[in-house]
């Protein structure tokens, strides 16, 4: 009988509190809002924190609220922050430019020094912590996969023989979870659409950083001098590019003479004119920085295979019959009318850059040692294919 009657006490008061919760859950409700429950449905749900708020909930209570734009998860993309404005009743904001992560080094183990064989925790974080981690540069990806386990959309991995991290840019959602996680700081999150990237991130004097790697950026300058539009400014002996000037011409690439600066070949540009709407005005031909556009007065003119495709010309142009097209061969840098080799040669400095010093006797020892590889380099691609 006690056991029976424990149970009916027991019983008594789950159903007396059940009432009580219930009661008090109806007075204190809090009331949906059903904008809100429409936002958090239009976003992905991977809950990744990439928009820096606590998963899709708390990035839909923001935008909800109006603490956050439409646009705040960067996983949705611009089909999501259509949808989530159509909910809001804001104009449809401009498409964003789609951000991805980006290893910024191509020290792999061919290219770049190891100092010692680390046989440790399998982690960045913890290699980072034995003098430094084992690469010579002490900028290198660790190729250890602390950013393979942070990824959620399994879009990074450590390429085997390289032996550094590599971005599958497909399945990138630009959430910024390797960025957080990278103890080396090799990774950025930046714009898909990007002509030319600098690949390096050794901010070390050039002597310092060819003795641990063969494709690291050694502040020789050659990138800003071949720049025509003062794009590139070199702080800790890095080339800054600016993406609002940069005009995607590729010459700080082409001057590169250790490959350090990675460009977009295959969407490299030329203009084409339309002879029959060109009036021979000149104005693209003065407006060329690479003597590319040749013509008389009043005839039409032509681009030569030396053009960049910076666009200048098709901006200035008054009778718009320049247009731009993606290249089907490589640049001919010796193609211009009327000049050498040594004329064009990027060496040359820029109006801009023309009072800067020369360069000192080991740096120059050291770009002519790059070009020599770099010559042997395209050398054997040719003759392997």
């Amino acid at each position: 009988m006690e056991v029976l009657y424990a149970a009916l006490v027991l019983g008594g008061m789950g159903a007396l509190f059940g009432i009580l919760l219930t009661v008090a859950g109806k007075i204190f409700a809090v009331p949906s809002n059903p904008q809100r429950d429409r936002v958090r449905e239009a976003l992905p749900g991977a809950n990744c924190g990439g928009c820096g708020f606590p998963g899709c909930d708390g990035c839909a209570d923001a935008i909800a609220s109006g603490k956050a734009p439409v646009n705040s998860c960067p996983v949705g993309g611009s089909e999501c922050a259509k949808k989530i404005a159509e909910i809001m009743g804001l104009d449809a904001q401009e498409e964003s430019v789609r951000m991805v992560a980006q290893v910024l080094c191509q020290g792999d183990l061919e290219h770049c020094k190891t100092k010692f064989t680390y046989s440790g925790i399998q982690d960045c974080v913890a290699a980072s912590l034995v003098n430094d981690g084992n690469r010579g540069c002490k900028y290198a990806c660790l190729g250890l996969g602390t950013c393979v386990r942070a990824c959620p959309f399994d879009a990074i991995h450590v390429d085997p023989v390289k032996g550094f991290a590599v971005v599958d840019r497909e399945k990138c959602q630009s959430c910024g979870k390797c960025v957080d996680v990278c103890p080396k700081h090799v990774i950025q999150l930046q714009p898909a659409n990007l002509p030319v990237r600098l690949m390096c991130r050794a901010a070390d004097k050039g002597i310092l950083v060819s003795d641990n790697c063969r494709v690291g950026c050694i502040g020789c300058e050659r990138c800003a001098h071949a720049c025509k539009f003062g794009a590139i400014e070199m702080k800790d002996h890095l080339p800054i590019i600016d993406p609002e000037k940069c005009r995607g011409c590729m010459m700080c690439a082409e001057a590169c003479p250790t490959n350090a600066i990675w460009a977009a070949w295959d969407q490299r540009k030329i203009a084409e004119i339309d002879k029959n709407s060109c009036i021979g005005c000149g104005l693209c031909k003065r407006q060329c920085q690479f003597e590319s556009i040749v013509g008389e007065v009043k005839k039409p003119h032509e681009v030569l295979d030396a053009c960049t495709g910076c666009g200048k010309c098709a901006e200035k142009c008054p009778k718009k019959c320049i247009t731009m097209k993606v290249r089907e061969h490589t640049r001919d840098a010796f193609s211009k009318i009327g000049t050498t080799p040594e004329a064009v040669s990027v060496d040359v400095p820029a109006p801009a850059t023309a009072g800067k010093k020369k360069y000192s006797p080991e740096v120059q020892a050291k770009i002519d040692a790059a070009l020599k590889a770099k010559a042997e380099k395209e050398a054997a691609a040719k003759a392997n294919g």
